[in-house]
């Protein structure tokens, strides 16, 4: 039996006249990965820094296991400013003795792309006080990784890494033995790494066995047969349910039963979105033309980022950009949003970027852009028009889709200044959909909104027709609300990706395992042994990857013999031919999803 290593007793927190915390009883044990949800502002970061007691509970106890090692990430570091990173990360070890340490070997490359830390002006021997919040926090994370803990607790720990990154610190943490608690925003991490979860609303925190995929179909089944839940948020979740049941084949672990109640209760859930109406209705909004790039050079003051780029964004086109970090991402789109706002007269350094006449672009930077704090959240909406036409004669009011992004009536009477950053996002993002773009350009939309949040923007461009072009390091973000992806691998060139995001990975992978150095390391048994498991984990890679594309091919013929059935309804003969071979293909989907999670395990 696990041992306990945390134990919170009728713990109670109330900040002012709220309780965000009212009479939670949880524990933590050996080998527990908890990933911990819920909305901005609901106790989240509270009930982790009571847990890892950096916070005093009001009434309640918490207690720790005799001699626990806990390492926490916070969201602000605690690192001397005065110090190197050699210091705070590797300590006094020697470079031989920490080069021979796989472990540090493994942190430094996943965190940081290599031993000699690239990016860094001195490698290791960098001071820390100069460096940017997001390289400060990398730092905090390796040197937190690298010692031995028996629990970790982690707040927002995805936040400043890559892709990659994120896909490292994932693989990094299911293999360690440490229990671990995680605040995190990211779905497709919370699905790798959470074995149980929290979700942290309204002072209660309910819990679920499994990851994200699990805890979506858990709640929905909950609020299904309970009911307590309002009608437009039990959609929202069997919608998300929806996607990951159909889009994303068999990614909940739960039991075949599980899988068919899952399957049951998404049955009258159409797609998240109908693609050919929505390019139908993109075409007679933007014509032919969006954005057509012809020898386009991309540079950023002297350096050269993109050459010799000839791409078309066309009408409809639901585009995911990834890449290294400084290889043009957001140079690329400043390019484009130039050239749409001064109507093509402000072209690259080289090549030429024509625009449509109709583009209407709405471009979210980085930045949150500055408002008026003494104008009320509903004011700033107002202040772009009242009124905003959602297609196929869907319109909603200023007050109404203030509601959606999770401003309450009296949240909209809240001054602009007194928003924390991530409701300031939100209304960023409002404003933008409010002024009725027809191309939306989104440079990291994920940052600083919580899930709940990302779900209804998810659900906002499920139905929104135009172009749209998505930078972001949420790669469950960037599989749900886009099409296709392109990549920036840092050698000038853009490329489309057929299998997405897993496709970028392994071309890193690659890179990187040409560009780490070589360091000597004897031979040993366990060397073998990791070797051949890493063997059979890429051939179960290899033969999911088979089976997600036959699921694919699978899902086409579904829809054209259910548009054969409809043709030849008349035909019973016909209609009875095309049924058998519906039911042949369901037969061999439902094989191929078992396969599918018997592999899962495997890699």
């Amino acid at each position: 039996m696990a041992a306990n290593l945390v134990n919170l007793e009728a713990v109670d927190k109330v900040y002012g006249t709220r309780a965000l915390l009212d009479g939670i009883s949880l524990g933590v044990s050996e080998g527990d990965r908890i990933g911990v949800v819920g909305r901005n502002g609901d106790g989240k970061t509270t009930l982790i820094r009571i847990l890892a007691k950096l916070e005093t509970a009001d009434k309640g106890r918490v207690t720790h296991a005799g001699g626990l090692r806990l390492g926490v990430l916070t969201q602000h570091d605690s690192l001397d400013p005065a110090a190197t990173v050699r210091h705070e990360v590797i300590g006094d070890l020697a470079d031989h003795e920490w080069a021979g340490s796989a472990k540090i070997r493994d942190v430094l490359t996943g965190l940081f792309g290599g031993l000699d830390l690239p990016g860094f002006p001195q490698g290791l021997d960098t001071v820390i006080g100069p460096l940017s919040g997001g390289e400060r926090r990398r730092i905090a994370l390796a040197k937190l990784l690298i010692a031995e803990q028996d629990m970790i607790v982690l707040d927002e720990p995805t936040n400043h890494l890559d892709v990659e990154g994120i896909s490292w610190l994932a693989a990094h943490l299911r293999a360690r033995r440490s229990a671990l608690v995680v605040v995190t925003h990211d779905r497709w991490f919370l699905d790798q790494v959470a074995t149980r979860m929290w979700d942290v609303q309204r002072g209660e925190v309910h819990e679920y066995e499994g990851g994200y995929s699990d805890y979506v179909f858990a709640r929905a089944e909950r609020e299904r047969i309970a009911a307590t839940e309002e009608a437009k948020r039990q959609n929202l979740m069997r919608k998300e349910l929806a996607w990951l049941r159909r889009g994303a084949p068999a990614r909940t672990s739960k039991p075949r039963f599980r899988i068919e109640a899952a399957n049951e209760l998404i049955a009258d859930v159409p797609p998240p979105r109908d693609t050919a109406e929505l390019m139908k209705f993109a075409n007679s909004r933007l014509g032919k033309t969006v954005f057509d790039l012809e020898n386009v050079t991309v540079q950023a003051g002297p350096k050269v980022l993109i050459q010799h780029l000839t791409w078309q964004l066309g009408p409809g086109d639901r585009i995911g950009l990834v890449g290294v970090n400084g290889a043009g991402k957001t140079s690329l789109l400043r390019t484009l949003a130039e050239a749409a706002r001064t109507s093509g007269e402000k072209q690259p350094a080289a090549g030429k970027v024509a625009v449509g006449k109709t583009v209407k672009l709405a471009y979210l930077s980085q930045e949150v852009a500055e408002l008026d704090p003494t104008k009320r959240v509903l004011e700033a909406v107002q202040q772009v028009r009242d009124r905003v036409d959602l297609g196929k004669g869907r319109e909603m009011t200023a007050g109404q889709l203030c509601e959606k992004f999770g401003f309450t009536k009296e949240k909209q009477w809240t001054p602009v200044g007194d928003l924390s950053g991530g409701e300031r996002r939100r209304l960023q993002i409002l404003r933008l959909l409010m002024d009725e773009p027809n191309v939306l350009f989104l440079d990291e939309p994920t940052n600083d909104l919580d899930i709940e949040t990302l779900t209804q923007l998810e659900d906002l461009l499920d139905g929104w027709p135009g172009s749209m072009v998505v930078i972001s390091h949420d790669r469950y973000f960037i599989e749900r609300t886009t099409d296709k992806v392109f990549a920036l691998l840092g050698d000038a060139a853009l490329r489309m990706l057929p299998r997405g995001l897993d496709e970028y990975l392994e071309r890193r992978q690659q890179v990187i395992d040409a560009a780490v150095p070589a360091v000597a390391v004897a031979a040993t048994e366990a060397a073998a042994v990791k070797q051949k498991s890493a063997g059979d984990a890429r051939a179960a890679k290899k033969e999911l990857q088979k089976i997600e594309r036959r699921l694919d091919r699978i899902s086409e013929q579904e829809g054209k013999l259910h548009a054969q059935i409809a043709e030849q309804a008349t035909d019973f003969e016909r209609v009875a031919k095309l049924d058998a071979e519906l039911r042949e293909l369901a037969g061999e989907r439902d094989e191929l999803e078992m396969r599918w999670l018997e592999l899962a395990d495997d890699v």
